[in-house]
């Protein structure tokens, strides 16, 4: 049973949790070890809530999940997993993200306690309105980036990474929708209720929308927020986004995916040494040069 707890809590999806370090790198704060670590609790912080709104969205959406071809296997949905364990599981994990992060400082608290919030709003009620849904994944998305922003002490409030996050967020959720479109068919609809208010042809005028936002907010940020060299250095690491949106765009297309679109990042090797160029170009240009 603990094992299935564990595989319920989804830790791969945990890579969503490294928004929140974006404040404390491009705030050129990294050499701060005081910082780093509080950072990297508070980083475990957000895991263990994050995974207590995992298992209620899996309480919530049981049913509807056997239906879908992969996550039919998740415990839950498999039998696997006692109800009562997925509920006490998300309680205990919960209070005791709570309770650390109130140890971090009132202000990460409170952060934690609305992302909290948006995540079981999310699996109770936003998940069925259309549009919306795909905004309130965004807006958990940018929680971790203020979350981190405030564990990371940043002074210098810079909009282009609340920009650049959001239409990111936007993007990922988007094509998340397009793929379960593609996997599910007909059964969509039945999967997921707002999935019958969304068309293929809409999901790709909003997913062209918001990559080239994405692109563009990324390009400016490189050139016009705080912190980046002055040289305008950072406008290298513009074709590394590029390239990573359009190979996500490009597995987004297949009905076979091996794991959840989100898994993609960490799963696809082209995928994977483009995000580890980018971050070294980021880190060298903002360290070393």
């Amino acid at each position: 049973m603990v094992r299935e707890m564990v595989i319920a809590m989804r830790p791969r999806r945990w890579l969503k949790n490294l928004f929140m370090f974006a404040a404390l790198v491009f705030g050129v704060k990294l050499s701060d070890p005081v910082l780093v670590a509080r950072s990297v609790v508070a980083f475990v912080c957000l895991c263990l809530l994050a995974s207590a709104g995992y298992l209620i969205n899996d309480l919530v959406d049981m049913e509807r999940d056997r239906l879908h071809p992969g996550k039919r296997h998740r415990p839950l949905p498999a039998g696997k997993l006692k109800r009562s364990w997925a509920l006490g599981g998300a309680i205990v994990l919960g209070s005791v993200g709570l309770s650390v992060a109130i140890i971090l400082g009132g202000r990460f608290a409170l952060v934690c306690a609305v992302f909290l919030a948006v995540e079981i709003g999310y699996s109770l009620f936003f998940t069925n309105y259309v549009i919306l849904d795909v905004m309130i994944i965004a807006l958990a998305f940018i929680l971790r980036v203020v979350a981190g922003s405030v564990i990371a002490e940043a002074t210098i409030f810079s909009p282009w990474l609340y920009v650049c996050a959001s239409f990111l967020a936007l993007f990922l959720a988007l094509c998340k929708r397009r793929h379960e479109l593609i996997v599910l068919g007909d059964l969509a609809p039945r999967h997921r209720k707002v999935l019958g208010d969304y068309s293929s042809a809409l999901l790709v005028q909003m997913i062209s929308v918001v990559t080239s936002s994405t692109l563009i907010a990324y390009s400016l940020f490189t050139f016009w927020s705080a912190h980046v060299p002055e040289n305008k250095s950072m406008m290298l690491t513009i074709p590394f986004v590029l390239y990573g949106m359009f190979r996500y765009l490009l597995l987004m297309q297949r009905r076979d995916l091996p794991g959840s679109p989100e898994e993609m990042l960490i799963r696809d090797p082209p995928l994977v040494v483009n995000n580890l160029l980018w971050g070294a170009a980021v880190l060298a240009i903002l360290y070393l040069f």
